[in-house]
């Protein structure tokens, strides 16, 4: 069953196997409402502050008085105990009402995860504490696309940290930020807190969609970064990432999956309820209202199957993200790419059948629907600048090896 609108908790992406399933049922159900509530508040205002452009502040905070940042930290820390599948419904419920902040608390969500793949259990535990007591948000440095690389050198008895990126998302609003550097050559994952001298954010966003996710460029300039803020043990260098280590790619592309199925959600949604409102028949279709127009009914009841068949997909590939998640360090290679398949063949679903919905419903608003005081076209633009962030077809054709030659995608931070 789909993560629906009525909080159905029958997925397996809705079930978490914990100490006490009734408490995390619970949890989850109330993490959900919440969520349905700030969506509903920023699609009341969506068009608007699209146009607007401006950093999305207000935005990170309506996330964190309705309690949403800290969802995956322990009950006991003051989180809600949820698993990573669980905070992605709640990524694809918040898409319903504005994509760009779905963007961003599906990036945070999965930046929070880093620390038990790669840092030490101390670390993991001690940032879990933080995220939970302070309700912190955290941005994004981690795209190794654009700009030069991030070194990482010694300087005593700490390090340094210059180079530039061309995106970053929400880096400019962090509390802490998620960074990935080089150090001798080899990949290192940093967590910073905010306000680290010589860390700037340009601010210089300006794409046509995904406009509030604070997506810009940023510099270090000799950024003072400590020994305890690298994850992991030393040495630093020499070490082969383990297949559970690796599913750090795979929390990121399923955050994907989950804001393009539910910014389709919430945008059919959108459309259905302007359509019952304004919409007019065409003149030749020998009916009154538009709500009986055979071809409107024909695209709506394409439109909702394929949306459907998306969103089950999506489950499925939580469910089997959270299945390798579960079995811990022990994961096999195989077992990881058979999650990282899963998520990739939803990758490819969700993008195609998001940006189909986003383009045909003007199809059955109609003319009028265009009118740009309505913003309607935002949902296109975001999906058509996120969609390409690492090309739809790569994922087909990983899919199609594994499935033809059981090649597995090698590890990168696409992969």
């Amino acid at each position: 069953m789909s993560l629906d609108a009525d909080n159905r908790l029958d997925s397996p992406a809705a079930t978490a196997i914990t100490a006490d399933p009734d408490d995390n049922a619970a949890q989850f159900a109330a993490a959900l409402e919440r969520a349905h509530l700030v969506a509903a508040e920023l699609r009341a205002t969506a068009a608007e502050r699209d146009h607007a452009n401006k950093t999305p502040r207000a935005e990170v905070e309506l996330l964190r008085s309705h309690d949403l940042l800290q969802v995956q930290e322990p009950v006991a820390y003051g989180g809600s105990g949820l698993n990573y599948a669980q905070a992605a419904a709640i990524t694809r419920r918040i898409a319903r009402g504005d994509t760009s902040i779905a963007h961003l608390i599906g990036y945070h969500y999965a930046q929070t995860r880093i620390a038990p793949l790669f840092g030490t259990p101390e670390q993991a535990a001690e940032q879990s504490r933080r995220n939970a007591e302070g309700k912190l948000f955290w941005g994004g440095v981690q795209n190794p696309r654009g700009g030069s690389d991030l070194v990482l050198t010694r300087d005593g008895d700490g390090f340094r940290l210059n180079g530039r990126r061309s995106f970053a998302s929400g880096a400019s609003l962090g509390d802490q930020l998620s960074v990935t550097a080089t150090y001798d050559g080899e990949l290192v994952f940093v967590s910073l807190p905010a306000g680290r001298e010589g860390f700037r954010a340009l601010e210089d966003w300006d794409n046509i969609g995904q406009r509030l996710t604070d997506s810009g460029g940023v510099v270090f300039d000799n950024v003072r970064v400590e020994r305890s803020e690298i994850l992991g043990d030393d040495p630093l260098t020499g070490r082969t990432p383990s297949p559970y280590q690796t599913l750090v790619t795979p929390h990121w592309q399923l955050a994907f999956v989950n804001f393009y199925i539910g910014t389709a959600e919430g945008a059919f949604e959108e459309a259905l309820d302007w359509t019952r409102l304004h919409a007019a028949p065409w003149e030749t279709s020998g009916v009154e209202q538009a709500a009986d127009d055979a071809y409107i009914l024909q695209a709506v009841g394409e439109l909702q199957s394929e949306i459907r068949a998306a969103a089950l997909l999506a489950d499925r590939a939580g469910q089997s993200l959270q299945a390798a998640l579960d079995i811990g360090p022990s994961l096999t290679a195989e077992q990881r790419a058979e999650a990282a398949i899963a998520i990739y063949e939803a990758k490819y679903l969700t993008t195609k059948v998001s940006l189909a919905v986003a383009s045909r419903l003007f199809e059955i608003q109609g003319a009028r629907a265009t009118t740009s005081a309505y913003g309607f076209d935002r949902h296109w633009r975001n999906l058509r600048t996120h969609t390409v962030h690492d090309p739809v077809a790569y994922k087909a054709r990983e899919v199609g090896d594994w499935t033809l030659n059981r090649r597995a995608p090698e590890f990168s931070l696409y992969r």
